[in-house]
C-alpha cells in the first residue's frame, strides 16, 4: 500500500514542482490549484469550473482542463508538453486530441513524443486523450501506427498496441475489434515476440480484451503462435497472458 501523501508533498504537486510518483499521488492533484499555479494569469472565472469538477472523474477533469486552457488563450499544447508537472503534461495530450485545426493523424503524430513521455501517467493519457477518435476511426489508426510496432522505443511500440485495445482501461471500447479483432492480426503478428515486458503486457492484455467476446478467434491465434514461436520466451508469455481468463 503507497504511504498517504504528506501536505507538504501535496503542495508541490499543487505548484506543478513535481511529478506524481504513483497513481494515489496523481488522483490527489487539486487541478484548480495546479491551473491558477501554472497560468497565473487565467481570471478567477476559469479557475472556478476547475474547482466545481473537484469530485468528477479524473479523466472528465482532464478534458475539462484542457478546454478551459484553450478557451482561455492558453492552447499551445507545445508549451505545457515541456512542463515538469506530469499531470500538465497530461493537459497538452488532451489540448492535442481536442485540437479542431488537427487531422487524426496529425494528432497522432502530436502524441508520439508524449506517449514515450518518461512518466507512466503521461504515456496514458497520450492515448486516452484520443481514445475518442481511435473508437469512432479504429481502421484508419490502425493504418497509421503499424509502423510504430518497429519503433526502437517500447513506450511507443506499447501505445500502437494499447491505444487500440478492444476493451481498455477507463475507456470507451471498440465494438469493430470486439467482434472482429482479426483486422488488427497485422499489428498483433508485429509484436506477438516483441523483447519488452511493456510491450508483451499490451499484447497480452489487448488479446484477453478479445477473448471476452471471441475466444475461439483467440485460442485459434496463440495455437498457432504456439506451433511458430514455441521456443520463444516472449511469445510464451503473451500467450499466458491472453489466455488467462479463457
Amino acid at each position: 500500500m503507497k504511504p498517504p501523501v504528506t501536505r507538504e508533498r501535496r503542495g508541490q504537486l499543487d505548484r506543478g514542482e513535481a511529478e506524481a510518483t504513483h497513481l494515489t499521488e496523481v488522483l490527489a492533484v487539486d487541478f484548480a490549484k495546479l491551473m491558477a499555479n501554472v497560468a497565473p494569469d487565467l481570471p478567477a472565472s476559469a479557475i472556478t469550473p476547475m474547482r466545481n469538477a473537484a469530485k468528477r472523474g479524473i479523466t472528465l477533469r482532464m478534458q475539462g482542463a484542457a478546454t478551459l486552457l484553450r478557451v482561455h488563450g492558453h492552447g499551445d499544447h507545445a508549451r505545457w508538453s515541456r512542463h515538469a508537472s506530469d499531470t500538465v503534461r497530461g493537459w497538452a495530450c488532451y489540448l492535442i486530441g481536442s485540437d479542431p485545426g488537427l487531422s487524426l493523424e496529425h494528432k497522432l503524430d502530436a502524441l508520439r513524443a508524449l506517449a514515450d513521455d518518461a512518466h507512466f501517467g503521461v504515456r496514458e493519457w497520450a492515448w486516452l486523450a484520443v481514445r475518442p477518435h481511435i473508437v469512432s476511426e479504429p481502421l484508419r489508426v490502425l493504418t497509421h501506427v503499424h509502423g510504430w510496432t518497429t519503433d526502437a522505443s517500447p513506450n511507443v511500440r506499447r501505445f500502437a498496441c494499447e491505444a487500440l485495445r478492444p476493451r481498455g482501461v477507463w475507456a470507451a471500447h471498440i465494438a469493430l475489434f470486439k467482434q472482429e479483432p482479426q483486422h488488427a492480426l497485422p499489428l498483433l503478428q508485429a509484436l506477438c515476440c516483441d523483447a519488452s515486458r511493456y510491450v508483451q503486457d499490451s499484447v497480452g492484455n489487448w488479446l484477453n480484451d478479445a477473448g471476452k467476446s471471441q475466444p475461439d478467434w483467440v485460442r485459434a491465434l496463440c495455437s498457432e503462435w504456439q506451433q511458430h514461436h514455441a521456443d520463444d520466451p516472449a511469445n510464451t508469455y503473451i500467450r499466458k497472458r491472453a489466455l488467462r481468463s479463457l
